[in-house]
């Protein structure tokens, strides 16, 4: 972990020496659908009583929004560090056996609510507007809880939730890359896809990712 923050800072502190050029800002805001790869569903069972029933999952939805810079490298190619606050997530319907209430069991939700910064730093090629970029990304968890919901008839007899912020490891190293185009001088469009390669729970025993989807608008300053 330590040579990957390394890795990362020499390639941040890289990118800042390319500044002799004169760089652009601009802000950036979109939507999110996260999910986690590998043991994610091992992972929630560490924090619920789940049975062994028919469980469903999903993306959790949300947003990301904050701030970049394009530092020109030559006249296709920038290098673009950028700092986002997304929200990411994990969600699970189904026979949840909730403690106390397992008769609720086929209409239990969980859902795992967590917020990041993002840290990318991508190059970028743009080719008469259209954009195509990958590179590193450190995320920064800022805190998660855990959501529970279950009801019956239309009632809504339980609505709990528990902070798991010490369940998940706090830095997040992984990769991210997607395409764009440039409408017009000062707006553009992007989506992208966020790889984690740090394993997610706080003790690393569980091989559970972050995984995400962005879809944003971003305006030049």
């Amino acid at each position: 972990m330590k040579k990957q923050i390394l890795l990362f800072t020499t390639i941040l502190i890289s990118t800042f020496a390319l500044a002799q050029v004169k760089p652009s800002f601009g802000i950036r805001a979109g939507v999110t659908s996260s999910s986690m790869r590998g043991d994610a569903v091992n992972n929630l069972k560490d924090m619920l009583d789940f049975t062994n029933g028919m469980i469903t999952t999903s993306n959790r939805q949300g947003f990301f929004a904050g701030g970049y810079a394009s530092i020109p490298v030559s006249a296709t190619v920038s290098v673009e560090p950028a700092i986002y606050y997304s929200q990411k997530g994990y969600e699970m319907k189904g026979a949840l056996g909730l403690k106390g209430v397992e008769f609720l069991g086929a209409n239990a939700k969980a859902k795992l609510n967590s917020q990041y910064i993002d840290i990318p730093v991508v190059v970028k090629g743009n080719f008469n507007g259209f954009q195509i970029f990958a590179g590193p990304q450190l995320s920064y968890l800022v805190n998660a809880n855990l959501a529970t919901t279950a009801g019956v008839l239309g009632f809504n007899l339980l609505n709990d939730k528990m902070d798991a912020t010490n369940q998940f490891n706090k830095v997040d190293l992984g990769l991210t890359g997607g395409i764009g185009y440039q409408i017009s001088r000062g707006i553009n469009i992007m989506a992208s896809y966020d790889y984690g390669l740090s394993k997610a729970d706080a003790n690393r025993n569980l091989n559970s990712y972050n995984q995400s989807f962005k879809v944003g608008i971003g305006m030049g300053l």
